[in-house]
């Protein structure tokens, strides 16, 4: 396990004496420990760290892996200060008491996320008392299921459900085991390089649920605006990399992954990462009519119980502008 500490020096104001003489400016710093995970979305932090970029504004950045399923723990204990994860995820731990506030999007998925069936399954309906692998409830793999099945008249009591990261569903379901396996890229490539396995059902090309954010503990945010500026412009200098490095970028991005710069560029093809301008206009009203639709798919999944009482407060558009 990896862990991330972004470490912020600010200068503190030098004020001058009666006598014209300037004082000393005195450095303070600020420490982060933020959490993720492997999910191809969230590479652009990998490669902000890899590439000097977290460096070069300030920040002495080292990564800490936490499943998604704990890393709301990880934020309550403060063990963490800040993290990324899907939306719905941030609307989820708000509503069960564990506050946190969205700064910056990094991406959607486009086809990055999905479920594989067996060859004999043709529709939703036909996954009825089939077993499926997917990860625990407050994940982003349970939110797509529990989401497809929604969409499609079902819910999750219509299907059997067997707890397994995203990696060992993928894993599990090309070696012949379950129904079904929801889960991401790059797992998701897995069944996709394994035909004979099954195929890939429905992905959130079909469904677009998938989007990630970074977020706060907001208390934390408020006594830390600066480093929190310095992680967002961080990210969208790498996603700036991508595109003007892309070859070096993939290869960085990849190597995290235990990928090929090859293999992660065919992977971030199935998702799109958000510039500051999609930013703007993602937090502008699309968040918000997101996390509402996506507070009646949690609530029915048993992941929340009620909802949070006020959306406006799980995110902060200061720090796009």
């Amino acid at each position: 396990m990896v862990k991330m500490v972004v470490k912020v020096t600010s200068l503190l104001a030098a004020g001058l004496c009666a006598a014209g003489m300037a004082t000393t400016a005195s450095a303070q710093d600020t420490k982060i420990t933020l959490g993720m995970s492997g999910w191809t979305g969230f590479a652009p932090l990998t490669l902000a760290d890899k590439a000097g970029i977290f460096k070069k504004n300030g920040l002495d950045v080292e990564i800490k892996m936490i499943p998604q399923k704990d890393r709301h723990l990880a934020l309550a204990a403060e063990a963490i200060q800040c993290a990324a994860t899907t939306v719905e995820t941030h609307v989820a731990w708000n509503a069960n008491g564990v506050p946190i506030v969205q700064i910056f999007q990094m991406d959607k998925s486009y086809g990055a996320d999905g479920i594989a069936v067996r060859g004999d399954i043709a529709k939703f309906s036909d996954l009825k008392g089939k077993t499926i692998g997917v990860d625990a409830p407050g994940t982003a793999p349970y939110f797509g299921l529990a989401w497809m099945l929604n969409k499609n008249g079902m819910t999750l009591k219509d299907v059997k459900t067997t707890t397994l990261s995203p990696q060992a569903a993928a894993q599990a379901f090309v070696a012949g085991q379950n129904d079904a396996a929801m889960t991401y890229e790059p797992y998701l490539s897995t069944v996709r390089s394994n035909p004979a396995a099954g195929k890939i059902l429905a992905t959130t090309l079909d469904y677009p649920m998938v989007m990630d954010t970074v977020g706060c503990a907001p208390t934390w945010l408020k006594a830390n605006a600066k480093a929190a500026q310095a992680l967002t412009n961080s990210y969208f200098e790498a996603l700036e990399m991508i595109k003007n490095e892309p070859a070096k970028a993939n290869e960085i991005m990849g190597a995290a992954v235990k990928q090929t710069g090859e293999q992660f560029a065919k992977s971030s093809a199935y998702l799109r990462w958000q510039d500051k301008a999609a930013n703007q206009k993602f937090f502008a009203g699309e968040l918000t009519a997101f996390m509402k639709d996506a507070e009646k798919i949690l609530l029915e999944a048993g992941v929340i119980r009620k909802a949070p009482e006020n959306l406006a407060v799980t995110f902060d558009a200061s720090f796009i502008k």
